[in-house]
């Protein structure tokens, strides 16, 4: 079985979807970089407003504190979802947090590229299976120093580590955002075919 069986009234699934949009679409990139005094992110960069393109404007802390909260509003929807509800609650929360950040309200319906909030989906519902995409991810990023890769890499697998790991019926979902994340990534793609693509620099910040 690949999708949750129904057992929450449409009234709540549609509520739950709501607010977990919402959730979703707050630009966390955009709060902390112009709390640490980065200016607008969207000029930096790749302007996305993720927590890679943070990381490039030098400041780690910026870049990590953006990560945690793009993580955080994928996580908490799910859980809270979960907890009142039921596993079909708890997977309609994770797609639309994760389509809030996508295609966030507050900006136009122009955001990121999802991988944080999705792999906080993940964690949120299958701990095991997200952590193993987390881990997917942070192998790949440090063996091709790209962001991309280890992106498109986590993203591919992580429906695979929800199979493997007891979670089945998250497949379909899991697929679904795994989808629209290569899609959004299809411009970083085409750089790394073409040898253009921007490698992660784990060098020191300079502390801006």
């Amino acid at each position: 079985m690949t999708i949750p069986e129904l057992t929450t009234p449409p009234g709540y699934l549609v509520l739950v979807a709501l607010i977990s949009y919402l959730v979703g679409s707050i630009a966390f990139g955009l709060v902390v970089t112009r709390v640490f005094g980065l200016g607008d992110i969207r000029q930096t960069g790749s302007g996305n407003i993720g927590a890679t393109n943070v990381l490039r404007t030098g400041n780690k802390s910026a870049a990590a504190a953006t990560l945690t909260f793009d993580m955080g509003k994928g996580l908490l929807p799910v859980l809270i979802a979960s907890l009142f509800f039921g596993n079909d609650a708890a997977q309609v929360a994770g797609i639309s947090a994760f389509l809030g950040h996508l295609l966030p309200v507050w900006l136009r319906f122009k955001g990121g590229k999802g991988v944080a909030t999705y792999l906080g989906a993940m964690l949120g519902l299958s701990f095991v299976a997200g952590a193993a995409a987390c881990a997917t991810w942070v192998c790949l990023a440090l063996l091709a120093r790209f962001s991309s890769v280890a992106s498109l890499g986590a993203a591919l697998l992580a429906p695979i580590w929800l199979w493997m790991f007891g979670s089945a019926d998250a497949f379909a979902a899991s697929a679904f955002m795994c989808i629209l994340i290569w899609i959004r990534h299809a411009s970083n793609i085409r750089r790394l075919l073409d040898g253009t693509e921007s490698k992660i620099s784990f060098r020191k910040s300079s502390g801006r």
